[in-house]
């Protein structure tokens, strides 16, 4: 398998893992010291710090009852990253985001991972 294939089917297996809510799965992926960093400023915004913290932050993402729609899975030579339109609806507040997740790769695994946002007074506004 090419470092390619392999970004890619990582890129897979971590979208697969998180719309799945397997937490143990994710935590497989990365390495003991991920980090993953959004903007904004809301309760996910920051840096979460360590893959336990990684792990956590999926999680808190998910229970909000996000819809992740893989878009693309992108690689590069030595990188990949996500290509998602997640939307959800929390009573009369509705997110309708496209994002793309940056994952910087080492051995085989998530090394950190960033967020970038087309809407993020959308996402203060649904993350409180």
């Amino acid at each position: 398998m090419s470092q390619y294939e392999a970004a890619h089917q990582l890129g897979e297996q971590f979208h697969a893992f998180l719309a799945a809510g397997d937490w143990d799965g994710i935590r497989t992926l990365l390495t003991d010291d991920a980090t993953w960093t959004l903007p904004g400023d809301n309760t996910i915004s920051g840096t979460a710090e360590g893959a336990d913290a990684v792990v956590a932050r999926a999680k808190k993402i998910a229970s909000y009852g996000l819809n992740f729609e893989l878009l693309h899975i992108l690689v590069s030579r030595e990188n990949m990253a996500l290509s998602l339109h997640n939307t959800a609806r929390r009573g009369e507040v509705r997110l309708d985001e496209y994002l793309s997740t940056v994952c910087r790769l080492r051995d085989g695994r998530i090394a950190s991972i960033e967020t970038y946002l087309s809407d993020v007074p959308g996402m203060n506004a649904f993350f409180v």
